[in-house]
């Protein structure tokens, strides 16, 4: 699975990628919808808790280099399934995609989420009347966004659509840019002072920073296509940095604006009569309907590789997988509008153990460097004594304040 969470610019070719379309690839890989959400994680912790985003993107870089590493052992490792079947056999495979495909499968969801929320945003009076039942306008939206995305289900080449959703660098630029404009020279500057710290709101704030770097699962498949894999540490660096400085200036930018008033998406902070605020949130609506079916593309794969060999490769049945997984998934946007709640339990789970305890221990077992004390070995333990904490807290924080929110 090469689309597992972020989808390369480029497909493999046989003479490898460059330097520079690696770069673009990696940095491709984990600018995405997280890069909406830090600014209500910043407002969840507080100032000093930006310190906890760095010590987050030092560890996930680490990690990234473990899986690298892991890859060095074996030459015939193509992707995150290889690795974690070198290190642990075919249960080691089957636990990793169920955790990539769980991972796919909230990440759709979240996207019609994000859909609903940000057309209500444009059109705030609207709602369907089906006889005497009333729906509102983001769950309206939410299932017309499902029915604008459903020729895309359709398809067998997403060829055109992974080109497509490859712009996130330049969205999530332009989504900074447009809403630096609107604090710089609207009607709301950047006058907030925010809290130094927020300790309940850490965990939240950890959950949501750990979706930032969740890119993982196609860092094997950036590393193989290249052309001159001795320069994948500068590629890694290069992604991290940009990675690093757009979603803090996003969160920065964004806290100073709305302080602890910023919604768990910046751009339902915007003003719409703002031109530069309807380039950031029209950008924001194209993110759902190019991505959408790349997302869900691999788990109606996983399915379908499942089945018996009568029924695999019929076009009916995969036809019949796409289709309750777009209306499952839309059945649950529908219901749960908590965008910000699911993005954490994605974070305090399912990123946590791709890019946090997954890489540790595959590569302990494959390296054996458990057997003797090192440096990288107590990094490696403190890497993943953080990942457990972070899951537990985080999920345990994300289900009570879904709780206390419905």
């Amino acid at each position: 699975m090469e689309n597992e969470l972020r989808t390369p610019l480029t497909q493999t070719t046989t003479t490898g990628s460059s330097l520079i379309k690696a770069c673009l690839n990696a940095t491709n890989a984990f600018l995405g919808i997280g890069l909406l959400t830090v600014p209500y994680a910043l407002a969840s912790g507080g100032w000093l808790s930006l310190l906890l985003f760095l010590l987050i993107a030092i560890m996930t870089f680490y990690t990234g280099i473990l899986l690298k590493n892991c890859m060095d052992v074996n030459p015939s490792i193509k992707t995150y399934l290889d690795i974690a079947e070198q290190s642990f056999g075919q249960k080691g495979r089957i636990a990793v995609m169920i955790i990539m495909n769980s991972e796919l499968y909230l990440v759709a969801i979240g996207l019609l989420i994000l859909e609903g929320d940000n057309l209500h945003k444009l059109f705030p009076k609207f709602m369907v009347k089906i006889g005497s039942l009333l729906v509102d306008g983001r769950q309206s939206f939410v299932v017309i966004t499902a029915l604008v995305i459903f020729p895309s289900m359709l398809l067998t080449d997403l060829s055109i659509l992974s080109y497509v959703s490859a712009t996130g660098v330049v969205s999530c630029l332009l989504i900074l840019g447009s809403t630096l404009f609107v604090g710089a020279f609207g009607d709301v500057g950047f006058n907030a002072s925010g809290k130094l710290l927020e300790i309940s709101g850490i965990p939240t704030a950890v959950s949501l920073y750990i979706v930032c770097f969740a890119g993982h699962a196609v860092i094997p498949s950036i590393y193989t296509s290249m052309q001159h894999k001795h320069q994948f540490s500068k590629v890694l660096l290069f992604s991290f940095v940009v990675t690093i400085v757009t979603y803090a200036s996003t969160a920065i930018v964004g806290y100073l604006m709305y302080g602890d008033s910023v919604e768990s998406q910046i751009t339902l902070n915007l003003p719409t009569r703002e031109v530069a605020a309807q380039v950031a949130i029209y950008t924001t609506l194209l993110i759902p309907v190019t991505r959408y079916a790349l997302m869900v593309t691999p788990v109606a794969t996983a399915i379908e590789s499942g089945l018996s060999e009568n029924h695999k490769n019929k076009k009916s049945v995969q036809l019949f997988i796409r289709i309750a997984l777009l209306v499952s998934t839309t059945s649950l946007a529908f219901v749960f509008p908590y965008f910000e709640n699911l993005m954490a339990i994605v974070g305090s789970i399912f990123v946590v153990l791709g890019s946090f305890i997954l890489p540790c221990l595959c590569f302990l077992k494959v390296s054996g460097s458990y057997q003797s004390w090192s440096y990288d070995l107590i990094g490696i333990i403190g890497i993943f004594v953080f990942g457990i904490l972070a899951g537990v807290f985080g999920t345990y924080s994300s289900i009570s304040d879904l709780l206390r929110e419905t």
